[in-house]
């Protein structure tokens, strides 16, 4: 059977339940689940046909939960792991075979490794081997320096949630303007996602939704399409009270009005970056 037609791929969410092993370092545990069940649903009423799940930060390394998922729907979902960098080739190959095309540096609230010691450099040259990405959460005013090495190890890099800007006027913050001046390097993408972990208003309020708009086209001028991926950041943890599914997939038509640009965005950039396989369905840019 050939694959089925992409009619939209959400590049950021995360599905956990109660009883798995957390993380001896978090910054929260959540109290609820958010289920595969739930999460494809979602996909569903939404017309969302493909998901990105992504390793939440209170769990750690331990990915069963995560690779289970992606097991059970190998065409619809990819995953994005958090591993230690002296993790074995065959765990990852094992990943690679589960569909996992990434790995995630979620450094946020913490301190920045030592990206010069030699375990690093070995992990970002499988991570090229394998023909997968670097995931980076940080905020921006270090993004440059927890960007840069994995740059310079020649990896494709993803920017979480538009980078992380701190200010109201993202493009009068330092580090999203960084952001900006090394997008022509090719290797870099940026997920609009989570506006809301940015800016503390509700970004369904009117003054946020044009502050997320405002970034957003900042990052399509520089990035172009074909470098943007949209996430939901299902289940919105630590900010399920100003957020849900409907809205935030509602938000890049207001982020990105063209609908040629915000196609490219929602389907053949994000189907390229985590190999979902297409048939005829992708646009050769």
């Amino acid at each position: 059977m050939p694959p089925p037609p992409i009619a939209a791929i959400d590049s950021h969410a995360h599905v956990f339940v109660h009883g798995l092993p957390l993380a001896a370092a978090r910054r929260h545990a959540p109290d609820y689940e958010a289920t595969l069940a739930e999460y494809l649903g979602l996909l569903d009423a939404h017309g969302v046909s493909h998901g990105v799940l992504v390793q939440p930060s209170f769990l750690g390394t331990d990915n069963g939960f995560l690779l289970d998922a992606l097991r059970a729907c190998p065409g619809r979902l990819r995953g994005v792991a958090v591993v230690e960098p002296q993790v074995d080739d065959t765990t990852l190959h094992a990943m690679a075979e589960a569909g996992v095309c990434g790995i995630r540096l979620n450094l946020v609230g913490m301190p920045l490794p030592d990206f010069s010691r030699p375990e690093w450099h070995r992990l970002f040259a499988r991570v090229q081997a394998l023909g997968w990405h670097v995931e980076l959460h940080r905020e921006s005013r270090d993004l440059a320096l927890a960007a840069q090495p994995v740059l310079d190890a020649g990896c494709a890099l993803v920017v979480d949630h538009f980078g992380r800007p701190s200010s109201v006027l993202a493009t009068a913050d330092e580090g999203f303007c960084w952001l900006l001046r090394v997008a022509d390097c090719g290797r870099m993408w940026v997920k609009l996602s989570a506006a809301y972990r940015n800016w503390p208003a509700p970004y369904t309020a009117n003054t946020a939704h044009d502050v997320a708009r405002g970034a957003a086209q900042a990052l399509l001028k520089a990035f172009g399409p074909d470098r943007l991926m949209w996430g939901s950041d299902w289940p919105h943890t630590q900010h399920r009270e100003i957020a849900d599914y409907t809205t935030a997939h509602a938000a890049l038509a207001g982020w990105v009005p063209d609908a040629t640009a915000r196609r490219r965005i929602l389907v053949d950039t994000p189907a390229r970056l985590f190999k979902f396989k297409t048939g005829d369905n992708i646009h050769d840019h």
